[in-house]
């Protein structure tokens, strides 16, 4: 029982963490359309918050592999029944595992580039990971809503 608390409150406290730092990245990309200034801020807070990202990704992961054991949604997942809760935990997965790839995508991407001028690929590929990340996380929370209702 205590586990469960506790990853359950890791689990809300790196979501809120994961989810509020991609909207803060979103904006800051969004309204810091100055180039120069842009070389000066992301350098220095780009690191930071993917480490931190990083950390967060990971505990989410595993306090919800440890949620999911201790509600039996393993079973659930594996063979989904049709059911509100059967349907959402399925969309969270596949969600979770595309947005897992779409941040390693942009973590190494973004790591390898860190104050360098990167391709067009490049540029390409961390501007889409990083739109798909902030769309993502807005699904993936609507379907964690869905299942702590149910739960």
């Amino acid at each position: 029982m205590l586990l469960k608390e506790i990853a359950f409150h890791i689990h809300l406290i790196m979501a809120i963490s994961w989810i509020g730092g991609s909207v803060f990245m979103f904006v800051l990309g969004i309204t810091l359309r100055d180039k120069k200034a842009q070389q000066e801020v992301y350098p220095h807070i780009g690191p930071i918050f993917g480490w931190f990202e990083v950390v967060a990704l990971i505990s989410l992961l595993i306090s919800g592999f440890v949620l999911g054991g201790y509600y039996n949604l393993f079973e659930l997942l594996m063979h989904p029944n049709g059911t509100t809760i059967s349907d959402a935990l399925t969309k969270k997965a596949i969600l979770v595992a595309i947005l897992t790839v779409a941040t390693i995508i942009h973590f190494v991407i973004a790591y390898k580039t860190n104050g360098k001028k990167r391709t067009k690929i490049e540029q390409f590929l961390s501007r889409a990971s990083s739109m798909m990340i902030f769309i993502l996380n807005l699904f993936v929370m609507h379907y964690a809503i869905i299942l702590r209702d149910i739960l």
